[in-house]
């Protein structure tokens, strides 16, 4: 896997680099900016782009806005952005045309060394992968939402945020501690009540899920 970062901040970034290479991930190009990673982007023609959102000059949204220019340069850039802070519009905005090999992490979940690298893995594989603080807030009760978000049990929305976060049901039974074969039937459910078509795969699942929560957002 080849990698370009983009993060102003030097010992964050040259940690990621860190961690990365520690783990046989080849990180190709650095960039301190929007117009750094677009050059790197061309340049090294990597995998996978790993963004901060606020990057010089003015720190609002440069970042998101090199990793879109990115993936229209080159639409099979998988980009995982970084954030400081939840920004459900930021996580919207990624998935608004294609969601596959997306991926929305708060800063703070580098600290979990295997989460974060598992993050990364499934991002680069073209997959999709949103902090689960963003998509607590997806599924957040509001005014327009759906009668079938609504008819969801407290448990089937758990699962829905985990697997909205890329989970598979493994990973699901663990986080939330049951059999693989009642989250198997609580997915069955949820997919019931949302009216989304059964899939083959858990990525595809995902995806299903992510098109929805947009279209409910």
């Amino acid at each position: 896997m080849r990698v370009v970062i983009a993060e102003d901040l030097a010992l964050l970034r040259e940690g990621i680099v860190a961690l990365l290479r520690e783990h046989d991930i080849d990180v190709v190009a650095q960039a301190e900016d929007g117009p750094g990673l677009l050059r790197a982007i061309s340049g090294h023609a990597p995998d996978l782009a790993i963004v901060d959102v606020r990057l010089p000059p003015s720190f609002r949204d440069e970042g998101l806005r090199a990793a879109l220019e990115a993936r229209r340069r080159q639409p099979d850039l998988s980009v995982l952005v970084l954030s400081q802070y939840v920004e459900t519009a930021y996580a919207d905005e990624l998935i608004a045309e294609n969601s596959a090999g997306i991926g929305y992490l708060l800063k703070e979940r580098i600290g979990d060394v295997r989460a974060f690298l598992d993050a990364v893995h499934r991002v680069a594989a073209g997959g999709t992968v949103l902090d689960r603080q963003v998509v607590t807030q997806m599924l957040a009760p509001h005014d327009r939402a759906p009668d079938g978000l609504a008819g969801l049990t407290a448990r089937e929305r758990e699962v829905l945020q985990l697997i909205a976060e890329g989970r598979s049901n493994a990973g699901i039974a663990d986080a939330l501690v049951v059999t693989p074969g009642a989250v198997e039937k609580h997915i069955t459910s949820i997919f019931g009540k949302l009216d989304l078509p059964s899939q083959g795969d858990d990525h595809r699942r995902v995806l299903a899920v992510l098109a929805y929560l947009k279209a409910a957002g």
